[in-house]
């Protein structure tokens, strides 16, 4: 007998045994789409959790830090002059790095200080003043909301943080004075951290910064440094939003840093905190390196440690994060798997009372010269024809699985990407895997039977019929 004699005789059959197949059929439907779905969760809740752990990681980035014990040179630099400190960050340095394979971006930061700001309707808000490339900002997953890097001296890029609870000197005033007089009111306190929530539009508006609050200041002698807002950048992934107000920074240029610095210090006394302050905050803090892909940055941060350089980076996560994931999907595939045996045992127990009821027909086949292995390569292939048929049908459940996930999650507004995207989804490997385990599972649970149909005797089947 050929293949498809076998599949017709065992189609029939299927068509013939209308109800045993439904629910045999149903039942393997029910695990293998239990397999899918199990899969595509595992799968959904690893791609996610990726996407998020790249996000707050940083995984395709290696950070190099200045060691605050080296002697530290001008304009953010130290020089490679011999007798100069091992691992300092300079720019030969820096600009090695950039030459590098696989690396495609390098940004250097300088801390310049805490700096208070006046706008010239009288708001007033504060910020932590950092110097860097401003043309690497996108670069490193910055995003602009309004503006962006320009070329004119004395510009200033802000982050949402820093927009938010701009107040002017008499708002501040009566503010203090209403939460001294109401310090057990938590309803007072509540509306004014709502109100430092408020952003203020600070797009392409002229700044006065000052090292002392202008209100502290007035009278006396101190450095004011005008700017200008070239953008505002959107709020990033990697801050919560109920953080956004609290992380407020400014972003120069190293070169109006250079100027910064310089004012300052001509203001101060030689031999005051200040001069001094400025005067220390000349090196590289930190430097951001971006790899083409985190497969690189095992390799590329050897390469800059041989520049006696400081490096760090989040590989080691990721690599942890990437073995959870792995168990994730063992345990819902575990899942998955035993839902199918379930199932499994119907098909047993299915097929076993169809060779109990098929005997005389088994009889006859016999007679007529079918031999053993044609026997139960008959009733084999029926049962993968129910496994396939049942896989089919699973596959169709588990996308409406999928779908009713999906909507009910969107809404109870639990969707973090705040649009109609899916949250769980169905890769297209996993649908022959599903498929793969229902016609096996009908395979399996057939070879018992279809070797006690070949044990049938052929005289004794017709007699008792």
């Amino acid at each position: 007998m050929k293949m498809r004699d076998y599949m017709g005789l065992g189609w029939d059959q299927l068509k013939r045994r209308k109800v045993v197949t439904a629910l045999c059929a149903l039942g393997i439907s029910i695990g293998s789409a239990a397999i899918v779905v199990a899969l595509a969760v595992g799968e959904s809740a690893s791609h996610y959790s990726e996407q998020q752990m790249k996000a707050y990681l940083k995984t395709d980035e290696i950070t190099i830090r200045s060691d605050q014990s080296q002697d530290q040179g001008a304009e953010g630099s130290a020089s490679d002059k011999p007798g100069s400190a091992t691992g300092s960050i300079t720019n030969q340095k820096l600009d090695l790095i950039r030459t590098l394979p696989h690396v495609k971006a390098v940004a250097s930061f300088q801390q310049v200080g805490h700096f208070y700001f006046k706008l010239d309707d009288g708001k007033i808000g504060s910020f932590e003043l950092v110097a860097t490339d401003l043309d690497t900002l996108e670069k490193f997953g910055n995003e602009f909301q309004q503006g962006g890097p320009s070329d004119i001296e004395n510009t200033i890029i802000m982050n949402p943080g820093a927009t938010m609870g701009l107040l002017d000197e008499e708002t501040m005033k009566n503010r203090d004075r209403q939460m001294r007089a109401n310090q057990n009111d938590p309803a007072i306190w509540e509306t004014f951290r709502e109100f430092d929530k408020i952003p203020t539009s600070l797009y392409q508006k002229k700044l006065t910064l000052t090292l002392e609050h202008p209100s502290v200041s007035e009278g006396k002698a101190q450095a004011q440094i005008p700017v200008r807002v070239s953008g505002v950048l959107k709020k990033g992934e990697s801050v919560p939003a109920n953080m956004v107000m609290y992380d407020k920074k400014g972003y120069i240029s190293h070169a109006l840093a250079k100027q910064i610095r310089e004012t300052i210090k001509a203001s101060a006394p030689p031999d005051s905190e200040t001069a001094k302050r400025m005067g220390a905050g000349e090196s590289y803090s930190e430097v951001l390196v971006k790899v083409e892909n985190s497969s690189h940055i095992e390799t590329v941060d050897k390469q800059i440690q041989k520049l006696r350089l400081n490096t760090q980076n989040n590989l080691h996560q990721e690599e942890r994060m990437q073995g959870e994931f792995v168990i994730i999907r063992v345990v819902f595939l575990g899942v998955g798997l035993f839902v199918l045996f379930i199932a499994s045992i119907s098909i047993v127990v299915a097929m076993t009372m169809s060779t109990y009821q098929r005997r005389r027909q088994i009889g006859i086949m016999k007679v007529l010269g079918a031999n053993l292995r044609q026997i139960r390569n008959m009733f084999i292939v029926e049962s993968a024809l129910l496994g396939l048929l049942g896989g089919i049908l699973g596959i169709m459940l588990s996308y409406w699985v999928v779908w009713g996930i999906n909507a009910l999650t969107f809404m109870m507004g639990k969707n973090s990407a705040g649009d109609d995207s899916q949250i769980l989804f169905i890769s297209t490997w996993i649908l022959p895997v599903g498929l793969f385990f229902a016609i096996m599972t009908g395979v399996l649970s057939g070879i018992y039977p279809a070797v006690k149909a070949s044990k049938t005797d052929a005289l004794t089947a017709i007699k008792r019929e």
